[in-house]
């Protein structure tokens, strides 16, 4: 057997830039290369790695570690899960900046390679700076954290210990319905030792990706149940874009006549002007969709893990005797609410039951409701888009000029505050990568780094980062990284004078909005004093964007349109009525109100809590 002597970090290096993925067919390098930011833990070993093979395995300089995960979650997202990055760190707070960008990952099963550095092996040294000690066990450190938020974790003690935890790594990475955050903990001293590795773990290796086909008895079955219900909807989660289904999905309705209702991750299966389209579902959801959801006997529910703003809190689906049949590559999300669980691939499945449904359609007057609720709804979003009502213009507004100024191809993200429901709601998607919402997490700061990772997996695309102020504060660093490396957004910062949405929240269980608004703090001890006068623009222009300031919906279109001719980034910052808010529609959220309280509105509040609360089913 030849040999090739190596330090472990060369190896790891060596052996990402020969990962490959095939997919029907084309195949491409499952790593775009690694982002990472440097510090004692990881310079001389993966730094120096990286050094030593940067003609061949592109490295990207972060500002922020968190950032800088969320950039790898957003771009792999992009790619439909079929190329991401690796991100490596120092120990320490290095390491623990991830942390959060890995629940991103795993909530919403993004393949992302995460190689902190850690603490010496030989623990000679210890406790070394940034030591995390426990007096239970001397084999612990902060990177213990990442276990949870992990779909695959190992500590890498010796430099052999890759030859077999590198391929698992890959398996956890590449499967469609184990990937997630994979954590490889690499201390210090390892990542320099050198060892005789076998030539052949540095060969070209391609991973196919599987289009998985459900167990044909089980399908009949759905096919029965199909055919039997008087009232079926699809529920379109993100399996659907992922597993590149959008066009099957057309199909597959154009021959059942079965509607659908998109959730967050699954927003653009289906043009929003598709009659059968009754748009979002859920808490964030439309009219048509939530309540041809509380009336169905049978959900058919594609690539979604159901959460509880799918699901309304359980409340949703309020038929006595309503059924499920789930489409899902995880088995754990395909046997979900006692349904018949065919577990494959979207398209493969979508495709297998089109065959078996041929001259199966529902009622005419079903298709002919679909069809109203899908143009009434068209209308209520214009009227929104064109309130008017001034002076300061609203969010719903500000996506109304966003959306109709933006191509079809282009792509709008987000990820936290009221900025999510309303974009649920409210964007016309024309394309199925148009919407990006990272919404398993919501993460606040997420929305600059996320676009940056977006608009490095598609170039072509124009990005609009919708952020708010609240969000915007949290994490803008990768501005800076976005000028550096030349990657154009237009970020349109609203800007509603702090946690607005959380406000809203606050008000409707009776709190009235405490702690939610950036104010002084005034005599009374309180933070109700005058607004503090952050200026966005300025702060964002030090970073390096090009800052456009817009204080009324004539002044945004221009902004835009003036962005959009722009080669640099751009942030152009918006002032929004925070009052002035797109409400909800036939749908309910379990947010826990205070059983107790001397406050009035509270107690109000409780009161309408337990009456919504009581339509909440268990589907089993």
């Amino acid at each position: 057997m030849t040999t090739k002597r190596l330090t472990m970090a060369q190896a790891i290096i060596l052996f990402l830039q020969n990962q490959y993925v095939e997919r029907d067919g084309p195949e491409n390098a499952f790593f775009a290369g690694c982002w990472g930011i440097f510090g004692h833990g990881n310079v001389a070993g993966i730094g120096q790695a990286l050094q030593q093979y940067s003609g061949s395995f592109r490295y990207y300089q972060a500002r922020n570690e968190q950032a800088m995960v969320h950039a790898a979650s957003a771009y792999t997202k992009m790619k439909n899960r079929l190329q991401t990055f690796a991100c490596t760190s120092s120990i320490g707070p290095g390491a623990t900046n991830m942390i959060t960008g890995a629940a991103v990952a795993t909530i919403n099963r993004l393949p992302v390679l995460l190689l902190p550095g850690d603490i010496f092996a030989e623990r000679v040294q210890a406790p070394v700076l940034q030591q995390l000690e426990w007096e239970h066990s001397q084999d612990f450190s902060v990177n213990d954290c990442f276990k949870p938020v992990s779909r695959y974790w190992d500590r890498i003690n010796r430099p052999e210990q890759i030859i077999s935890a590198l391929p698992e790594a890959m398996r956890i990475l590449t499967s469609p319905a184990e990937t997630g955050a994979v954590t490889l903990s690499l201390p210090q001293d390892v990542q320099a030792m050198a060892y005789d590795y076998p030539s052949h773990l540095f060969d070209k290796h391609v991973w196919q990706i599987p289009r998985n086909r459900p167990d044909l008895g089980r399908l009949q079955q759905a096919v029965e149940w199909i055919k039997q219900s008087k009232q079926p909807i699809i529920v379109a989660g993100g399996g659907v874009i992922y597993s590149e289904a959008t066009d099957t999905l057309r199909r597959f309705v154009e021959q059942t006549g079965i509607p659908v209702g998109e959730t967050m991750a699954g927003k653009g299966s289906l043009a929003y002007d598709h009659k059968l389209n009754l748009g979002a579902i859920g808490v964030t959801g439309t009219p048509g969709a939530n309540i041809l959801a509380r009336e169905t006997d049978l959900v058919i529910g594609i690539g979604t893990r159901y959460s509880d703003f799918t699901t309304a809190s359980k409340t949703a689906f309020q038929m006595q005797d309503v059924k499920f049949i789930n489409i899902n590559v995880a088995e754990f999300d395909a046997y979900k609410h006692n349904a018949i669980p065919l577990v494959g691939d979207a398209r493969a499945t979508l495709e297998e039951l089109m065959g078996a449904l041929s001259g199966y359609q529902t009622s005419k007057s079903y298709q002919e409701r679909a069809q109203q609720y899908n143009s009434s709804w068209d209308a209520e979003v214009s009227r929104i888009y064109n309130l008017e009502h001034g002076p300061l213009i609203s969010q719903g507004e500000v996506i109304g000029v966003i959306n109709t100024l933006s191509k079809a191809e282009d792509v709008v993200l987000n990820a936290a505050g009221s900025m999510p429901g309303d974009l649920h709601k409210l964007w016309r998607t024309r394309n199925p990568k148009g919407y990006h919402m990272e919404y398993g997490n919501s993460t606040m700061g997420y929305e600059i780094a996320g676009g940056l990772g977006v608009k490095m997996a598609d170039p072509s695309r124009e990005v609009f980062v919708m952020v708010g102020d609240a969000s915007y504060l949290m994490m803008n660093s990768e501005i800076v990284t976005a000028v550096q490396e030349g990657v154009k957004l237009i970020i349109v910062l609203v800007d509603n004078h702090g946690f607005a949405s959380i406000g809203g929240l606050s008000k409707s269980v009776g709190s009235d909005g405490f702690g939610t608004k950036y104010r002084y703090r005034s005599e009374s001890g309180q933070l109700d004093g005058e607004t503090l006068p952050v200026d966005y623009g300025a702060n964002a222009g030090s970073l390096g964007a090009h800052v456009i300031r817009a204080s009324n919906r004539d002044e945004l279109a221009n902004a835009v349109q003036k962005a959009q001719g722009m080669s640099e980034t751009v942030c152009i910052v918006v002032e929004t009525d925070r009052r002035q808010r797109v409400g909800g529609y036939e749908s309910w959220w379990d947010v826990a109100v205070a059983e107790v309280s001397e406050n009035p509105a509270v107690q109000d509040a409780r009161k309408n809590f337990e009456e919504a609360k009581a339509k909440e089913k268990h589907y089993l």
